[in-house]
Parts: structure tokens; C-alpha cells; sequence
């Protein structure tokens, strides 16, 4: 877990409540009941941010939302997004807040249903027989029943933020040296609601980067690691229904233009998550 804290502390600093925060996110991210939203998988997204971070507007804000992206996991998608760019919200304010300055004002954000019953669209998690639920099964969020896709539910207001901030903190990174303020500990929440559905629109830069590094594992050894630990996240998900509402998911990614949204991860990961995305495909339907 060294590395994990060294990593944390060059991006957040290494104050007493910066040293808290990463302590408290390496403790989430290690909770036992997960499979693939693990320890491991931040270390991946981490890794698969370097080789196109200079394509991001601010690769800081970036690395810290690859931290909190995940953070809260109980199997719920969108809500489970939701509640972690809350988190980051909530444990980023502490760290721009000098003592005994007036602290952030946050605005809390319950989300609003964006599930269509009948629909599938890239990007979309279904089950047979229920509504669709805006996640991606490559990130392994797989809803298995229509109580669930009711509860799957993303934040509307994607780009909300905390009200102005009267502090700041210099926050360190290989991008270079910024301000931990209210814009970017905004643009954190925002790009964490983001990964609910992995839908950047064309421009968000940052987004686009944070999306495709936490969709790197589709084109990285180890994928079927990776198929088995989804599976193993969704073990109460009887194996029939599994199979068909992976199978939709794995078409929907196929029938994607790009799966990557930057030229250079287009290069390093397209092929050959489009080879696997296809192999397993054949293994759950049989041909």
C-alpha cells in the first residue's frame, strides 16, 4: 500500500488531512465484498492515465478524480457514482480549507431517474425483460433486475459543484503545481459522475482521458481476469440472466465506432479490447 500513499500524497500533499483522505480511500478501495473495483483496479486507471495525461486540460484534477471514481462501491451504478463525487466533494473541501477560515458550502445532489424502458445504448447495462441503466458492464456494473435499474440512477446535474471557497492549498502532480479551489475540486465531482455512463461529449478532455483510462483493462492482459472478477461482482445474478445481459452489453460495445475517445489510446488499446470484447462474446453465447 506504500506506493498507493506516496502516489496520493504527490498529488494531495502530505499534511496531516491529506494523509487521512488517502488513508480513508486505500481503506475503501480495499473493502472486502469487491472483486474488480479493487486496490488493483485504481493502481490500473492510475498507470493508464501517464501515457495520455498531456492530453488532459488538468491531469491533476484527473488523478484525483481516478481516486475517488470508485470509492463508494455497493454494487448500485449511477448511485454508486453519484455518492462517490459526493465523497470527493466533502473530503477535497477539508484539504482547501486553512485552519479557521470559513469552510466550503456543498450542494448535496440526489439523483433524478434517466432510465428508459426499452432502450439500449452503447454505454448501457440491461437485463433481460427490464429497464436500461446508464452504465457500462465493461466497468462492470451490471444491473440484474428492474429493482436495481431503478435504482441506477445518474445525477442530471453532472456539473454540479460546491459554492465558493475562501482557501486554497497548493496540490502537487506530474503536471505541475495547482490550486486545490472550488473550480477544481468541481471539475473532480463532475468528472466522477462522469464515469457512470463513460460519455464525454467531444472537447471535455479531461473526460475523455479519465474514461479511457478506466476503460484501459478491455485492451490490457489479463482480461479474462477481469471478465471473472465482474462475474464474481454479480454472483447473486443467476448465470442465465448474467449471460444474456452481458452479451447486449458486449454487442453495444462492438457496435461502437471507437471505444476510446483519444487518438492515442485508440492506438494502445482499441484492437485488442475490440479481440477480447469479441472472445468473450463467443464464450457466453456459444459461437
Amino acid at each position: 500500500m506504500g506506493d498507493l500513499a506516496e502516489e496520493w500524497s504527490g498529488i494531495a500533499g502530505d499534511s496531516p488531512a491529506a494523509r487521512a483522505v488517502g488513508a480513508e480511500l486505500i481503506a475503501r478501495w480495499a473493502e472486502p465484498h469487491r472483486r474488480y473495483h479493487t486496490l488493483a483496479h485504481l493502481r490500473a486507471v492510475l498507470a493508464a492515465i501517464e501515457p495520455i495525461a498531456a492530453l488532459a486540460d488538468d491531469p491533476v484534477a484527473v488523478r484525483l478524480a481516478a481516486w475517488f471514481h470508485d470509492a463508494v462501491y455497493d454494487g448500485r451504478p449511477g448511485w454508486d457514482e453519484e455518492r462517490s463525487a459526493q465523497l470527493a466533494q466533502s473530503r477535497l473541501a477539508r484539504l482547501a480549507e486553512p485552519s479557521g477560515s470559513p469552510k466550503i458550502s456543498r450542494t448535496v445532489v440526489t439523483p433524478k431517474s434517466v432510465v428508459t424502458p426499452g432502450t439500449v445504448t452503447p454505454g448501457t447495462v440491461v437485463t433481460p425483460g427490464t429497464a436500461a441503466t446508464s452504465e457500462m458492464a465493461a466497468t462492470s456494473e451490471m444491473a440484474a433486475t428492474s429493482e436495481m435499474a431503478a435504482k441506477s440512477e445518474m445525477a442530471a446535474n453532472s456539473g454540479t459543484t460546491g459554492a465558493a471557497m475562501s482557501g486554497t492549498v497548493a496540490v502537487r502532480g506530474s503536471a505541475g503545481r495547482g490550486s486545490l479551489c472550488a473550480r477544481r475540486i468541481g471539475e473532480v465531482a463532475r468528472l466522477v459522475r462522469l464515469t457512470a455512463g463513460h460519455d464525454p461529449v467531444p472537447g471535455d478532455r479531461d473526460g475523455e482521458v479519465l474514461c479511457d483510462a478506466d476503460l484501459a483493462v478491455l485492451g490490457a492482459p489479463g482480461y479474462d481476469a477481469y471478465a471473472r472478477a465482474v462475474r464474481e461482482e454479480y454472483r447473486h445474478v443467476p448465470d442465465e440472466a448474467f449471460r444474456a445481459g452481458r452479451a447486449q452489453v458486449l454487442r453495444a460495445l462492438l457496435a461502437m465506432p471507437a471505444l476510446y475517445r483519444t487518438p492515442l489510446a485508440r492506438e494502445l488499446w482499441e484492437s485488442a479490447a475490440r479481440e477480447n470484447l469479441r472472445a468473450e462474446l463467443a464464450a457466453l453465447t456459444g459461437g
